[in-house]
């Protein structure tokens, strides 16, 4: 087996993420290969989550818990909650960037929507 000088990190995607990509190869006139390009992520994996979606080992948590004020919260869970937060925002930062590229992409082609 050959040896691999640049060892690429495997990603690991939230629900969040995968519910709403496979949405996005619902949409009419959307292929999965192109809504995979515009994610950048291996067709097979989209195809994937679809199939899983189908099975409903794919959901979405629709229980989004209310942002109510702790009554003491020690600095330390509060940063990791700040921290957390972040990287979700972060991450939907991404995916709104890469739809965005994506629209674009098929403007420029002609396709729209």
């Amino acid at each position: 087996m050959p040896a691999y000088k640049n060892q690429k990190k495997t990603r690991q995607y939230t629900n969040e993420f995968k519910v709403r990509a496979v949405k996005l190869t619902y949409l009419s006139g959307r292929s999965v290969k192109g809504v995979a390009e515009s994610l950048d992520i291996h067709p097979f994996m989209l195809s994937r989550w679809r199939k899983e979606y189908r099975e409903g080992k794919i959901v979405a948590d629709k229980r989004r818990k209310a942002e109510s004020k702790p009554k003491a919260l020690s600095e330390n869970e509060r940063i990791r909650n700040l921290e957390k937060q972040v990287a979700e925002l972060k991450e939907e930062n991404d995916l709104l960037k890469k739809w965005q590229r994506f629209l674009a992409e098929e403007r420029k082609n002609g396709s729209g929507l």
